[in-house]
């Protein structure tokens, strides 16, 4: 991309103030906080119900980025760069992405539905690939932002475009068909995906089907429910029934497909319904394009499971590894840097890299762009596999050149990392998955699968029930509710949360020493850790007048000056706190104290989730007004003021002050049924089958005899206990796990390390996934079911089980 000033203006229809008529861009940006932010940068300052990009302007003018589409000119930034102003930045990305599609005239593919969109656009740059140079959407960049970054990714050297596009509500598709402007449309599965945004599945097929409104045609299955809403759109469809453009006979993997004249065979490698139907959508755009028979079976035999995420891992000596082994094009190397420097625990970040496919760019061109991607990264070291990148980039600073994988196996020292976290991130022919196995931690087959994606979405769920001007605390305490503190509180440190908050001291110094900068309040501290606290910068709740004087003498000795503390008040959940007698006390030790200083008061409801207490909270609520209008006033002060916890945020919005507390909602979890629809389930606790026995009518099984077989039964054997967490309550037939898709109960007692579910009639083999906990059974079913609350669940996940963080 290369565009200049006029071309900018003409694209946005934006009046402008300009310092460099002369300036060209090329790239795009959203995010200010990406180190790929540079002089050639367009930045759009998008804004949201609590973010709004124009706030850091002035930052990434200091920075030097010279290029911004902006509604206002900040004052402090009029003068210094470029500024074109719109009324709507969002629309302005869409039209921009828009314009600069029609500047490229090659065929352009577009998927949507409920399920398979990015399997289908990823198998199809595997398929198409040898013929094409294909621009693609990186990941499931399907949104109204995602969509347009994709397109603006389109090069000179692309011939065709493959982007899909998602939609969860109406009025999206038509702002969307604009900027992909597709020629060919491959409509996937309609399932319940995002049924709520809509009235009927009708209203939603009908928006789904703006994008293809222009298309040359549209591929499907036969459907007569959806081809009505059609009109004068041409179809190429398929159907197992006999009566479409091409008909297949399935059996199992095997499919015999029969076009025009021809019959022909595809041997799939899977035979679940949703890879199978995925592959045809595949195999009709072969069909469409002009493929033989020949080529479109051997093609199709070598589809393979798509990983689409981003996984943090654990890795050898203190090491965190970044998971992106399926990949490696030059789009999505943009995306996988910014998620290592989201989720860096060290300062050293060192990189594993293949080749580099599918850019459009010539060799020198293309790594000139990813020695630019990487220096700017600040990149450590550069490890690259492959005779191409091993020749292009052998000048680069600290730079390390293999072949091939297996060389680098074969040399491979452990001892050459540590402290670092490490990108591996490698097309998928170059079997890098081989290098992570090697490079993570070495734990037991027991998961907890973080969903970093569902953390967000969860935080701005709660932040879209706020006051633009209220602050955000989220609580990360022990051990982030059971899910790992260090990458929850990177993703939130970098979505911008005001504060962190933990139990103890050495929570806050672990988040300090991982590279978390955003202040941190430490909730329960021990007077033996204020030291410690001081050297971290970490900032006390401060409970009672003997804390107080504590800290304040510790703060004098250290001539420190304003140090920032955060006073409790106890308006009754009688757990620590100042109460009405001792506030006079409080006031007379905090007047004229220049050693520290009141950075917030706050308290805690302790029945914010229980309806039927509502006149207690609104009591407690009244107390918190009317004791800390009373340190302010005495004081002269101005603190931050906050009382609301997870349930408080849902339920008395109206109490929300300066700040609120962010806890369990987090994590997924909410106490009104109606907040929990608008959760995602952020963790599943996933194990494997060990061993499957067949047992007799009579036998029993594990300790004291507790299962007895009424039948032939099968039992299947799986390595997670008590010891890692799993309440024995939840044995006996009480509880079950999820095996194949159906419910396995758990058979007899749950053993330290072990438990064994009944799986009789159930498809299954030894080696296969199980899921323990997730959507189905979620830590709230297991939480009632044995008489408990969700957090116990979830905070007792020992941690020799291992964290799993992606990003999809």
């Amino acid at each position: 991309m290369s565009i200049g000033i006029q071309q900018i203006q003409e694209a946005l229809s934006a009046t402008t103030q300009l310092t460099a008529l002369n300036a060209t861009i090329d790239n795009v940006s959203i995010d200010s906080r990406s180190l790929q932010n540079n002089a050639g940068t367009l930045f759009f300052a998008l804004q949201g119900q609590n973010r709004d990009g124009h706030t850091y302007i002035t930052e990434l003018i200091d920075k030097g980025v010279a290029n911004f589409v902006v509604t206002h000119v900040p004052e402090k930034a009029s003068g210094r760069a470029n500024f074109f102003v719109v009324d709507n930045t969002l629309k302005a990305l869409q039209g921009f992405a828009g314009y600069y599609r029609g500047l490229f005239h090659f065929p352009v593919i577009a998927v949507t539905g409920s399920n398979g969109k990015t399997i289908v656009k990823e198998w199809l740059n595997y398929l198409l690939s040898p013929d094409y140079n294909i621009i693609r959407s990186p990941k499931s960049y399907n949104s109204q932002v995602g969509v347009p970054l994709s397109v603006i990714g389109i090069n000179e050297k692309h011939n065709l475009g493959i982007f899909e596009a998602g939609i969860s509500t109406t009025g999206e598709m038509k702002k969307l068909e604009p900027v992909i402007k597709p020629d060919i449309g491959i409509l996937t599965n309609i399932g319940s995906a995002h049924d709520e945004g809509f009235n009927n599945r009708e209203e939603k097929i009908t928006e789904k089907l703006k994008l293809f409104t222009n298309v040359k045609v549209l591929i499907l299955q036969k459907n007569e429910a959806i081809e009505k809403h059609l009109h004068h759109i041409k179809t190429f469809t398929w159907s197992y029934n006999g009566n479409a453009d091409v008909n297949v006979n399935r059996r199992s993997n095997i499919l015999t497909v029969v076009y025009k004249d021809e019959t022909f065979s595809i041997n799939l490698p899977f035979a679940d319904d949703a890879s199978v139907e995925n592959s045809i959508s595949c195999m009709m755009v072969m069909l469409h394009l002009g493929y033989n028979s020949q080529t479109i079976s051997e093609r199709l035999a070598g589809l393979y499971p798509v990983e689409l995420r981003l996984q943090v891992k654990n890795g050898i000596n203190n090491c965190t590894i970044i998971d992106d082994s399926y990949s490696a094009d030059y789009q999505s190397l943009k995306i996988a840097l910014d998620f290592l420097e989201q989720q860096k625990t060290h300062k050293k970040k060192t990189i594993i890299l293949s080749d580099v496919f599918q850019s459009g760019f010539v060799p020198d061109e293309l790594y000139n762009k990813v020695a630019g991607l990487l220096q700017g990264n600040n990149i450590s070291k550069v490890i690259g596999i492959g005779e191409t990148i091993s020749r292009q980039l052998a000048d680069f600073p600290n730079f390390y050149p293999f072949r091939t994988t297996q060389e680098f196996l074969a040399q491979y020292n452990p001892n050459t990392f540590e402290d670092e976290t490490i990108l591996v991130k490698g097309a998928r022919s170059f079997r890098f998955e081989e290098i992570v196995v090697l490079l993570e931690e070495k734990t037991h087959e027991t998961v907890l699968e973080i969903n970093l994606n569902a953390v967000i979405h969860n935080l701005n769920f709660y932040r879209s029930r706020l006051k633009p001007e209220t602050r955000l605390m989220v609580m990360v305490k022990a051990f982030g509710y059971g899910s790992g503190s260090y990458e929850i509180a990177k993703a939130l440190s970098h979505h911008k949360v005001d504060y962190l908050g933990v139990a103890f001291a050495d929570e806050g110094i672990a988040l300090r020493n991982a590279g978390v900068t955003t202040p941190v309040i430490v909730m329960n501290p021990e007077n033996s850790a204020f030291n410690a606290m001081i050297a971290y910068n970490i900032e006390p709740e401060i409970y009672s007048v003997k804390e107080l004087k504590a800290f304040i003498a510790l703060a004098q000795q250290k001539n420190l000056s304003n140090y920032p503390v955060h006073i409790k008040l106890d308006t009754g959940m009688h757990r620590l706190g100042f109460e009405e007698p001792q506030l006079e006390e409080l006031i007379g030790l905090l007047h004229n104290n220049n050693f520290i200083s009141v950075q917030s008061i706050f308290s805690h409801l302790s029945a914010s989730d229980s309806p039927q207490f509502r006149d207690f909270t609104l009591q407690q609520i009244a107390r918190f007004e009317q004791w800390s209008g009373r340190l302010m006033q005495q004081l002269q002060i101005n603190p931050i003021r906050h009382i609301l916890n997870t349930s408080g945020i849902y339920n008395y919005p109206e109490a929300q002050f300066n700040m609120v507390r962010l806890g369990i909602g987090l994590y997924g979890v909410g106490n009104d049924p109606e907040e929990l629809k608008q959760l995602e389930n952020v963790g599943t606790l996933k194990t494997v089958i060990l061993q499957i026995k067949e047992i007799e009518a009579g036998e029993s099984v594990g300790y004291s005899r507790r299962f007895m077989a009424e039948q032939k039964t099968c039992i299947a054997t799986l390595p997670i206990g008590y010891a890692d967490g799993i309440p024995r309550a939840w044995g006996n037939g009480q509880g079950y796990v999820m095996v194949s898709g159906k419910k396995a109960p758990i058979a007899g007692s749950i053993c330290m390390d072990m438990m064994m579910v009944n799986i009789t009639n159930i498809d299954c083999k030894e080696g296969d996934r199980v899921i323990v906990f997730g959507k189905q059974p979620s830590v709230t079913e297991i939480a009632e079911a044995l008489g408990t609350i969700p957090y116990e669940i979830l905070t007792g996940i020992s941690q020799r089980v291992k964290r799993v963080f992606y990003k999809e």
